[in-house]
């Protein structure tokens, strides 16, 4: 849940702030914010299905070790691993995106992403953990009302 929070406020973000170009003058604001908007968004959303596609690899993990707790850890750790590097990058192209924004942003808004900022990056990088530890809390939750339903 809260990676999908912190890619809605990354989404919000591209949508709400134009980006302009103080490096190139005669570019066409308008076209320079909606071309930073549309390969941010692209990004979020490859992320996004990338850790997608992470929470069914270990959700499949999970179910294959069975009641195997230490199985289950080391293979969904081994998968996390595998997508952090992912995680890394994206939570380092929103510091860069947030941080071309800063410029064109009142002085509220500055405000509100140097709050914001770390906190959206922390959790766009714990997000193979985080996903890892929802699927467990989910099993084990699933594991404990098992013993009631048959009752």
């Amino acid at each position: 849940m809260s990676l999908r929070i912190a890619l809605a406020a990354a989404a919000v973000l591209a949508l709400a702030t134009p980006v302009f170009s103080q490096d190139a003058p005669a570019a066409d604001p308008a076209a320079t914010a909606a071309e930073a908007e549309t390969a941010f968004e692209a990004r979020a959303e490859t992320f996004q299905q990338a850790m997608m596609t992470m929470q069914g690899e270990m959700q499949t993990a999970l179910t294959a070790a069975g009641a195997d707790q230490a199985r289950a850890n080391a293979d969904m750790d081994a998968i996390a691993d595998r997508y952090q590097p992912q995680a890394d990058a994206f939570a380092v192209e929103l510091d860069a995106f947030i941080t071309s924004q800063l410029p064109v942003m009142p002085p509220e808004g500055q405000a509100q992403m140097a709050q914001m900022g770390p906190m959206l990056r922390g959790q766009i990088m714990g997000a193979p953990a985080t996903i890892k530890a929802g699927l467990l809390q989910a099993a084990a939750a699933a594991a404990a009302a098992a013993p009631a339903d048959s009752q």
